[in-house]
């Protein structure tokens, strides 16, 4: 029997990497995850945890060295650990430089040591800053906050690697990723932990502006065939955009959910609309997304009692949460 082919993932009790955990192990790869449990949940893998395929290690991707033992035989590499959240990132910059470069660099150096056949990098569509949408591969880089700052940093890295060492590397910057297991941490963040948590307190939601801003919003497990597309294909050396192409609204999520509203200010630094061009990935890749905006909502809907522990945001909590937001992205002048 030919050997299954093996597999690291960073951050893979996360979000997105549990997701692509999933589908790698149905796909029949051997998967080995390292996570620091920050952002991941140990509850995430628990269908998996008596699979033999699937091993992990909790640590942070800052204490990997060349020649460790998890990185023995791994053909293939898909980095999603990271830290993320916009206002810590402001906060905290040192971290997110931290985690998000050096950690990459990191990750990097074990991949060119197993001499890997492939290395995703997950990125972020924040590099982009205001851009001009639909929002090609092309389009000029603005970072408006340390997360994105990071994280694009990150990319160059993981590109530059493929330069010098000839290490196989792809990137994909993701759009607006939602779905199941999606992270509610205590700050300030994502729209659907928000909304989440509001609707099951019966409260209303805290709409940003007048809620016609739209983000191009991708199910997870779309996100997580695009990963393995990028794994599989002989194209090395690429930046793809991923999202759905077809951006939904703040205020069609509000019909969607079902309940009151109430507006919040809007913050500065931030698109009305994203909107990915996936022209690239859809023809290179021959991937599409499967998931219908109204169907992937209903999915979460159906798992609605995991956002009971998450934080409940109200417009007094929000204000002075984000006001280190507005103090420093509001504040343009020497832009």
């Amino acid at each position: 029997m030919k050997d299954k082919p093996v597999v690291v993932v960073t951050g893979g009790a996360g979000f997105i990497g549990s997701h692509t955990v999933d589908l790698l192990l149905n796909e029949g790869f051997k998967v080995r995850v390292i996570d620091s449990l920050v952002g991941g949940r140990e509850a995430n893998l628990k269908q998996h945890q008596h699979n033999p395929d699937l091993t992990c290690e909790w640590m942070d991707i800052r204490d990997l060295v060349p020649n460790t033992k998890i990185f023995s035989g791994v053909r293939y590499v898909i980095h999603f650990a990271g830290v993320g959240d916009i206002v810590p990132s402001i906060e905290r910059p040192e971290v997110y430089m931290s985690t998000n470069i050096q950690g990459t660099v990191q990750v990097l150096e074990c991949a060119r040591f197993a001499q890997v056949e492939k290395f995703v990098y997950a990125a972020s569509s924040s590099c982009y800053g205001l851009a001009d949408v639909p929002t090609r591969e092309d389009h000029r880089i603005a970072p408006q906050y340390p997360y994105a700052l990071s994280k694009y940093m990150g990319e160059q890295a993981a590109l530059h690697w493929h330069q010098i060492y000839r290490l196989p590397v792809n990137s994909i910057r993701i759009f607006n990723a939602y779905g199941t297991r999606v992270k509610t941490t205590g700050a300030y963040g994502a729209v659907f932990g928000v909304f989440f948590k509001q609707k099951l307190s019966n409260k209303p939601f805290t709409v940003v502006g007048d809620g016609t801003q739209s983000r191009d919003f991708l199910y997870v497990t779309d996100v997580a065939t695009a990963f393995l597309a990028a794994v599989k294909t002989k194209r090395v050396g690429q930046i793809y955009n991923l999202g759905a192409g077809n951006p939904q609204s703040v205020n069609h999520l509000v019909e969607l959910l079902g309940g009151e509203v109430v507006y919040v200010p809007k913050r500065p630094g931030e698109p009305d609309c994203t909107f990915a061009d996936i022209r690239k990935i859809t023809t290179e890749l021959e991937w599409k997304p499967m998931v219908p905006f109204e169907e992937g909502v209903k999915r979460m809907l159906a798992e609605i009692e995991c956002w009971n522990d998450a934080p409940l945001w109200e417009p007094d909590s929000i204000a002075k949460a984000t006001q280190t937001w507005f103090d420093y992205l509001g504040n343009r002048e020497y832009a």
